[in-house]
């Protein structure tokens, strides 16, 4: 037998492109995995090429490797029929570990075809040497190559299945594994040439036109090399090139979720905003036409937060909504909604059992908000008022429930807020005239429609110290408006700031022209509504208007109501301490009907009580009023401040606070209001 020996650089470079040919192997079954429709022929035929001129370069470097002392060569027909095998048996593999599942039986059946592709190569790879006389092969080490070649594509085609997705670590998984596949296909390839034996007296019948090895095992590495290098990078470019789109993907995703979040809900609150809201009212209608039942949508706007805003900043206030959002969500049932449909307004549309059952939800989402709340370290009470609209019956769309729950929420506050209402029908009208209102209202500034009409104050000797402003609207259609038609509603919508700043600065002007004819020891007095004295820009306010119109600020006296001064007294101190310093004449108004705290009333800056003219009214008649007057002069004397009656319409009432002591007095008996320029007419003409 000819002896035949390995040449080791050869047989180790053998070993490595096994390795390599099999890692990229792998990685091709992880592309296949992930890509969608014809890139997966794509990937499936480009794949075989690569991995099969890999396995067939492994094999006949290995055959390279082997000399005997004869010459040898390959019969180039044969040679590239067994590369065809090595790359239909590598597209074959890589097809079957793209499919989603892959049984036991397929994978035998796989291993059987594989095997026996690659014995084929094998082979039909030693057969183009076209050896005279033929091969002889040992049997057990021929039928053990081709065991180890099953076997090896058995493993092969498991692995790569297992390996094929992209998890943590994937990449040193997979070249733990193509080193062992690597080394099973190689001991298939040596174990199938230790099986072969080349008789004495052999020679080789392609020796003298095949190809030769002295340039062949160069060109073959080289080639295998560039082709499979090709492969892996074009896999590893696209695995990126994958990796970045999916995480473009995932970026529009949740770009596309946030804005679906921020188009569909509140900002501050995270409820249920309206666009959202009226989806769901439309749903629940359709609900209750096809299955029956009813359901109440309650229109729920808080009461006394405004004030609370402008006491202690917006930051606070959103706290509060915050807060209020969070409570009125965790009493509500899953099913249930809650939305905020902007300012302190919320809805909520709740499936009922019955219709009696909204009274109990209202009646305890009323009870709900009564609670204190405590916010950033401050402890603040609010209430609400409530319209319900019940469907069927109020109302046949959304926006026809929603206009209808909404009047009812503006009849609970007109009957004193912190209650419900459901919707009647006569509403409507009242809905109408108060929007058409309130939108006449916004315009009203802006087109000069406000004025000022002047009381006259006098001394009790009788002689004029000045006037009170009072705020008239002349509405182009309705006529003068007086304030009770309109300054309640300024105040829930925040109008009264601008309104009152306006106010203040005509007062001023006003002030100026009389001070300038002469009435320097006039003062002009301005009612501060409770929303403008929590305002933080109010101090602000009065210095710029006082210097706008070169008004000396003891001409300036600036009313509020005891009620507001003492609602938060500390903070009440500091504003009225800041007017007084600026020389401002401070009026306690409606002296009398609040919660007076004498402690507090010594420490107030204020010039001057108000008696209010409840007390007045009665005075000659009710000895309780004539007691309660008299202790309010002799208090006001005793804490050294002038003394102010207002609602004087009788002489008897004239005589009897001037014998007690008032220090001036005003009323329709002295003057009713009227327009600045009628004002000085008029005093003259009672003179």
């Amino acid at each position: 037998m000819l002896v035949g020996s390995y040449d080791p650089a050869l047989v180790l470079i053998s070993l490595c492109v096994a390795i390599l040919a099999s890692y990229t192997a792998l990685d091709l079954a992880g592309r296949i995995a992930t890509a969608k429709g014809w890139p997966v022929l794509l990937w499936i035929g480009g794949g075989g090429v690569a991995m099969g001129i890999g396995v067939w370069s492994m094999h006949f470097i290995g055959m390279l490797a082997f000399s005997l002392p004869i010459p040898l060569g390959y019969d180039l027909d044969l040679t590239l029929l067994s590369l065809a095998i090595a790359m239909l048996s590598s597209g074959f593999a890589l097809a079957l570990v793209s499919q989603e599942r892959l049984p036991f039986w397929q994978l035998l059946l796989g291993a059987l075809a594989m095997g026996t592709g690659i014995s084929c190569m094998h082979y039909l790879g030693m057969y183009a040497m076209l050896m005279q006389p033929g091969i002889e092969y040992d049997p057990l080490l021929f039928g053990l190559s081709l065991l180890i070649a099953v076997l090896a594509s058995g493993a092969a085609l498991w692995i790569a299945f297992r390996l094929r997705q992209n998890t943590p670590y994937v990449r040193l998984v997979r070249g733990g594994a193509a080193l062992v596949m690597g080394v099973a296909i190689v001991g298939m390839h040596y174990t199938g040439m230790a099986a072969a034996r080349f008789p004495d007296g052999s020679f080789c019948g392609a020796a003298p036109s095949g190809l030769g090895n002295d340039w062949l095992a160069l060109l073959i590495i080289v080639v295998t090399l560039a082709v499979i290098g090709i492969a892996l990078l074009t896999s590893v470019l696209d695995a990126r090139l994958e990796s970045r789109t999916a995480l473009l993907s995932s970026s529009l995703a949740q770009a596309n979720q946030e804005l679906t979040q921020l188009a569909l809900h509140d900002n501050l609150t995270r409820l249920p905003n309206r666009v959202l809201l009226e989806d769901r009212i439309e749903q629940l209608i359709g609900k209750v036409q096809r299955n029956g039942g009813n359901f109440a949508l309650m229109f729920l706007d808080l009461d006394g937060f405004k004030p609370v805003n402008d006491a202690f900043g917006h930051h606070l206030g959103d706290l509060l909504l915050k807060e209020v959002a969070r409570r009125l969500r965790d009493n509500l049932r899953s099913e249930d909604t809650v939305a905020r449909i902007g300012g302190d307004e919320f809805v909520l549309l709740v499936e009922l059992a019955e219709p009696e059952d909204a009274v109990t939800l209202a009646s305890q989402q009323i009870s709900l908000l009564a609670q204190p709340f405590q916010v950033a370290g401050q402890e603040l009470r609010i209430a609400a008022s409530i319209g319900i609209a019940l469907y069927p019956g109020d109302g046949a769309s959304q926006q026809e429930l929603l206009r209808n729950a909404d009047a009812a929420m503006y009849h609970a506050k007109g009957n004193g807020k912190n209650g419900y209402s459901f919707f009647e029908q006569s509403m409507n009208t009242n809905a109408r005239n108060h929007l058409q209102l309130l939108h006449d209202l916004r315009a009203a500034l802006a087109r000069g429609e406000f004025v000022l009409h002047y009381q006259p104050k006098f001394a009790a000797s009788g002689e004029p110290i000045g006037a009170e402003a009072l705020l008239r609207w002349q509405h182009p259609q309705r006529g003068l408006l007086m304030p009770d038609t309109f300054i309640a509603l300024a105040e829930r919508t925040g109008l009264i700031i601008p309104i009152g700043d306006w106010v203040l600065d005509e007062a001023c002007r006003q002030m100026r022209l009389w001070y300038l004819h002469g009435r320097e020891s006039w003062r002009v007095a301005v009612n501060l509504s409770a929303l403008q004295f929590c305002h933080a820009g109010l101090v602000d306010s009065v210095a710029a208007a006082l210097e706008r119109h070169q008004l000396p600020a003891r001409c300036l006296t600036l009313e509020i109501t005891e009620t507001t001064a003492m609602r938060d007294a500390d903070s009440s101190l500091e504003i009225l301490g800041r007017l007084s310093g600026m020389g401002v004449d401070l009026s306690i108004d409606d002296f009398g009907t609040g919660y007076s705290s004498l402690l507090y009333l010594k420490r107030l800056p204020a010039n001057e009580l108000k008696i209010d003219r409840g007390f007045v009214r009665d005075l000659e008649q009710d000895s309780d009023d004539a007691a309660i007057v008299s202790a309010i002069v002799a208090l006001g004397q005793a804490l050294d401040l002038r003394i102010v009656a207002e609602g004087v319409e009788t002489s008897g009432q004239q005589d009897f606070l001037t014998r007690l002591g008032c220090d001036s007095l005003q009323g329709f008996l002295l003057g009713r209001p009227i327009p600045a320029e009628q004002f000085l007419d008029c005093l003259s003409a009672t003179a």
